[in-house]
Formats: structure tokens, C-alpha cells, sequence
């Protein structure tokens, strides 16, 4: 049962409502992390633009508290200022100024030193990221000139991203909380989308399984999608074959029993006589009756067997064969028929290989019906010929010299059941029906052409040459 259960899960189709929405949310939660980085990273760096602001307004005011006086330089920064910088909650801001000599004037000594250099503007804020006492911190500096000064006094400020990174993560925390406002919504707008863009698969569905059996007429390609329209016109195509086929079969069918009946009521007939028979010679009579009553219906029975074959969808194992070789095979099984007769069977071998891509057990059908139909119409003293002829193409022809086919029946006969009237030989009408369907599943061409020579009929059947590697001829069992 283990087994078993894998292999339905193995065959079983996804749903197309299932694959359209797994497509469209795998990229979604792919992308949607994704997203969140790229949102956090928009976040810190809008907030680290308000506080560089905020850093860089600091440094300007505290570099406007340096002076130069008594041959010193000062920074006078209230203590309110130093209390503002130091309430900034979790953040840690330091500041320093220096002096000319690179001596710290005020503030923080372990901020590192800054040299000035031309490409440097005085009086512009500069930013850098640093490292001080374990931390990342945020930098803004300025070579500040005083009034009384030559040089430039080096004026700094840095603090932690403590402030910097806890504003990103309440807006991206903000975003974050919308999007999962929203996400249920747009589930539920995609779920409701995509049941109402299949709504017309469904309605398609119902009109099919609406139907009934015997129904194969073509859908309307109208009333599907546009998407589903090549699909539709292919059920259509198949339907249409289908169709045909069931058409076929069921006048198969009539045919087969209207000609099944004619025998057995005469085996029946003969057996009634037999059995209110009582002497000995007019049963021996009546019974030679039944044989040969049961002969042919046991030849009706393998032609019907044989054109079903035929007809089979299925395609035949095809093999390369010698064609030449095959005809010859076959008419000697045909001698003591024709002896019985009293007609001449002959056999015109080709001077060359004559190969071709066919079905053995078809093939051998095909010259059967052949040699019985030249046979069958042929009266006693007769010839029958079959050769085939190596060209471009190869050529099979068998030649009588029997009764013939007038012009107007010469196409009709491939009609199956159909017989030419005016002859009081037996037969089914289907020996030439045989023939052609063979014939096209060999890609072959049938000719049936009066005798040149006297009176009787000549059938051609052209095949395409093989160009296949040589094979072994292969003989029905």
C-alpha cells in the first residue's frame, strides 16, 4: 500500500489554481525580506540625515564659544549646553576643540586627532564615522577660525547611533506593522482574483460534463479564454477524429453482422436439410455444403479480423523488407489453389533488392487478397502473374487475364462489401478494401488498370524505396 499511495502522489496533477498562486507568492516572500532590508537601510539613513543636521548645528554653535583672548585660546561652553549634550538618553556625546598646537583646549581628550590640510575648508562641517571606547560613533569636525588667530582651531563632536538606529527601527517597525495590516487584504484580493479570472474554466467544465456521450460536436472556442482557445481547437481536432473513428466502427459493425448473416443462415439451412435427410449420399452432400459454408465464413471472419488490423490506430512495427523476396514466399503458398483451378500462377522477380519499410504479417495480408481476388475472377486455364518491378520506386503488380472491371466500378470496388454485379463467383467485397488500407499504411499508391495485353486486370501498388541498413526478412510465424 506504501507503494502504491507514491505512486498517485507521483501522477497526480497540481491544481492550475494552486500553481498560479504559488507563483505569485513565492516572489513575494522572496522579495519581501528583501524588502525590509531595503526599507531599514531607507530608514537609518533618513535618520541619520536629521541627526547629522542636528550634529552638524551643534559643532557651528560650539565653535562660535571659541576665543582668543590674553594670548590664549578659550572655549566657553555653558553649563546648560554640556547638560543638553549629555541628556540625549542612551546616546554618548563627547565633544573637543584644539589649538594650534594641537593641544586640547576643552572637551574630550580621547577624541583623535583631525590635521588640516588645503583641500580642507575653513568653517565648513566635515563628517566621518569613528570608533571611540568600544563604540561606533558619528563625527562632525570643523577647522574654525578665530577672530585674533592666524590658524584654524579644530572643533569636533561625536555620539553614538543608539538614537540613529532606535528612529530606523520604529519607522521600518511602522512600515513593517502597515504591510502586515495590509498583507491579509491583498491575499484575499488575489484568492478572489484568481477565482474569478478561472470562473471561465469552471463554466467551460460544467458545459462539457453537461453533455452527453453520444455528444462529440466542437466546442465553441468563443466561450473559453483566449489562453485556453489552442487547447479548446485541439479537443476539437480530437473529437472530430473521434467522431470519424466511432462512425467507422459502427458501420464496420452493420456491415460485419449484415454479411456474418448471410453464412450462418445458410449453415443453418444445411444442417436443418442434413437432419431430415436419410440417405447416406444426400448427407454426405449436405455436409460438403456446411464445409464449404463454414469455409467461407471462416474467410469473411479472418478478412474482417484483417481490415481491423488495419484500421487499428495503433501503428504497425515496420521493418525493412525484401519485397521480392516476400511475393514470391507468399504466391507459393497460393499454387495449390490455382492448380485446383487449373490456372497458371506465375512469378516475375525483380533483377534488383527491392527493400521497403513494411509490416510482414500486413504484407503477406495484402498479397493474400491479391492472388485470391486474380484467382477467384479468373476462370479455369487462366494466368495469374506477380512481379515486381525496381525503379525510382518499388512496384508490386499482380496480372490476370480473368473477367476484368468496367470503368465505372474500378473505384467502387475499394469499397468495402462492395462487389460487382453480373459475376456468380463468391466473395465479400472486402479482398480490395483490405488492399487499400494496407497499401496507405505503407504510404503506398494503388492503380487498378484493365490488362494491356487481353482481357483481365492489372493492380499496381507503388511503395517508397527504403533507404534503411539492410535487415533480416522477417516471416510470419
Amino acid at each position: 500500500m506504501k507503494g502504491l499511495r507514491s505512486t498517485d502522489r507521483h501522477h497526480r496533477q497540481p491544481s492550475l489554481f494552486g500553481e498560479i498562486l504559488d507563483w505569485m507568492l513565492t516572489p513575494f516572500l522572496v522579495l519581501w525580506p528583501i524588502s525590509m532590508a531595503i526599507e531599514y537601510f531607507i530608514a537609518y539613513s533618513v535618520a541619520s540625515s536629521a541627526y547629522d543636521r542636528e550634529l552638524k548645528d551643534s559643532v557651528i554653535v560650539l565653535a562660535r564659544q571659541v576665543s582668543f583672548d590674553r594670548g590664549r585660546i578659550q572655549a566657553d561652553v555653558p553649563v546648560t549646553a554640556v547638560a543638553m549634550l549629555q541628556a540625549r538618553g542612551s546616546d554618548q556625546t563627547v565633544y573637543q576643540v584644539r589649538g594650534l598646537e594641537d593641544e586640547v583646549v576643552a572637551g574630550d581628550r580621547s577624541l583623535p586627532l583631525i590635521d588640516f590640510h588645503a583641500e580642507l575648508d575653513p568653517q565648513r562641517v566635515y563628517f566621518r564615522d569613528d570608533h571611540l571606547n568600544g563604540n561606533d560613533v558619528r563625527v562632525a569636525y570643523m577647522f574654525a577660525q578665530v577672530p585674533g588667530l592666524t590658524g584654524a582651531v579644530l572643533v569636533q563632536m561625536a555620539e553614538t547611533d543608539e538614537r540613529r538606529v532606535r528612529l530606523a527601527s520604529d519607522i521600518s517597525s511602522a512600515v513593517l506593522t502597515a504591510q502586515f495590516a495590509i498583507l491579509p487584504i491583498a491575499l484575499l484580493m488575489v484568492w478572489f482574483g484568481l477565482a474569478k479570472g478561472i470562473a471561465p474554466l469552471d463554466e467551460l467544465r460544467d458545459k462539457i460534463r453537461g453533455r452527453r456521450p453520444q455528444d462529440l460536436s466542437p466546442i465553441d472556442p468563443a466561450e473559453a479564454p483566449e489562453e485556453v482557445r489552442p487547447f479548446i481547437l485541439s479537443i476539437n481536432e480530437l473529437m472530430a477524429r473521434l467522431d470519424a473513428s466511432l462512425a467507422a466502427q459502427q458501420r464496420f459493425v452493420a456491415d460485419a453482422a449484415h454479411q456474418m448473416r448471410t453464412p450462418l443462415a445458410g449453415l443453418k439451412t444445411q444442417a436443418e436439410l442434413a437432419l431430415r435427410q436419410h440417405d447416406a449420399a444426400g448427407i454426405e452432400h449436405t455436409m460438403r455444403q456446411i464445409v464449404v459454408g463454414a469455409d467461407r465464413a471462416a474467410r469473411l471472419v479472418n478478412q474482417l479480423l484483417a481490415l481491423a488490423r488495419a484500421d487499428s490506430d495503433a501503428p504497425a512495427p515496420m521493418a525493412r523488407l525484401d519485397l521480392d523476396r516476400l511475393t514470391l514466399e507468399v504466391a507459393r503458398e497460393w499454387v495449390p489453389r490455382a492448380m485446383d483451378k487449373r490456372i497458371d500462377l506465375g512469378f516475375e522477380s525483380a533483377p534488383s533488392a527491392c527493400y521497403v519499410e513494411g509490416n510482414d504479417v500486413l504484407l503477406r495480408e495484402l498479397l493474400g487478397n491479391l492472388l485470391d481476388n486474380a484467382i477467384r475472377y479468373t476462370g479455369p486455364g487462366g494466368r495469374v502473374t506477380a512481379r515486381v518491378i525496381a525503379n525510382d520506386q518499388i512496384t508490386l503488380e499482380v496480372e490476370d487475364n480473368g473477367i476484368g472491371i468496367e470503368p465505372i466500378d474500378r473505384e467502387r470496388v475499394f469499397e468495402r462489401f462492395y462487389r460487382v454485379l453480373g459475376t456468380e463467383t463468391e466473395g465479400s467485397g472486402l479482398g480490395l478494401a483490405i488492399v487499400r488500407t494496407i497499401a496507405e499504411v505503407h504510404r503506398a499508391r494503388v492503380a487498378l488498370d484493365p490488362n494491356p495485353n487481353e482481357r483481365g486486370t492489372v493492380v499496381r501498388i507503388v511503395f517508397p524505396r527504403s533507404k534503411a541498413a539492410p535487415q533480416p526478412l522477417r516471416t510470419a510465424a
